[in-house]
């Protein structure tokens, strides 16, 4: 799986960096068919405090799922991120294998 990692509007460090391609990247063991993975980092001005959001795009065959987490840190927020995209690759998951069930069951 490859995990583009695009920055809006300022310079992500490497640390940073590894930290979310670590994470992301153990979102395969979850589903193996996963095509591409495009991770969006942006600062958000709301007031004083400046949120950081995480958006996780993963491209599977035939759908796109989407987390998007905001949090104080952008740790913080991709953890939120990659949870919310195990539960949604479960799902998508058993749907994919309800459909193949039932295509197999169903008479002829």
């Amino acid at each position: 799986m490859k995990i583009n990692l695009t920055a809006v509007h300022f310079d992500a460090d490497q640390k940073l960096i590894d930290y979310i391609e670590k994470k992301s990247s153990k979102l395969s063991q979850f589903f193996d068919r996963i095509t591409d993975a495009q991770v969006f980092l942006k600062l958000e001005n709301s007031g004083q405090v400046r949120d950081k959001i995480v958006e996780i795009k993963l491209m599977v065959p035939g759908d796109t799922l989407v987390a998007k987490e905001t949090s104080k840190t952008f740790e913080a927020a991709t953890d939120a991120a990659v949870d919310n995209m195990k539960r949604q690759l479960n799902k998508h998951k058993e749907r994919v294998q309800d459909k193949t069930q039932g295509a197999k069951t169903s008479p002829a």
